[in-house]
C-alpha cells in the first residue's frame, strides 16, 4: 500500500502536537476568552438604536 502525500507543514503541526498535547486545550480556552461570548439581544438593539448617522461630508461644520 502507497503512502500517502504529506506536507512539510501538515508533518510539522502533527509532530508538535505529539509534543505539545496541551496546545488543542489551550487553543480552546483562548477561543472561549475572545469568542465565545453570550449576545444580549435587547442590550444589542439598544446599542443600534442610540447610533447617529453620519453625515454625507463629515469634515463640514454646520
Amino acid at each position: 500500500m502507497a503512502k500517502h502525500y504529506e506536507s512539510d507543514v501538515t508533518q510539522f503541526i502533527k509532530q508538535f502536537k505529539q509534543q505539545h498535547p496541551d496546545v488543542e486545550q489551550r487553543q480552546r480556552e483562548g477561543r472561549a476568552k475572545l469568542w465565545d461570548k453570550h449576545i444580549d439581544p435587547e442590550l444589542q438593539e439598544q446599542f443600534r438604536g442610540a447610533r447617529l448617522s453620519q453625515r454625507p461630508y463629515v469634515y463640514q461644520n454646520d
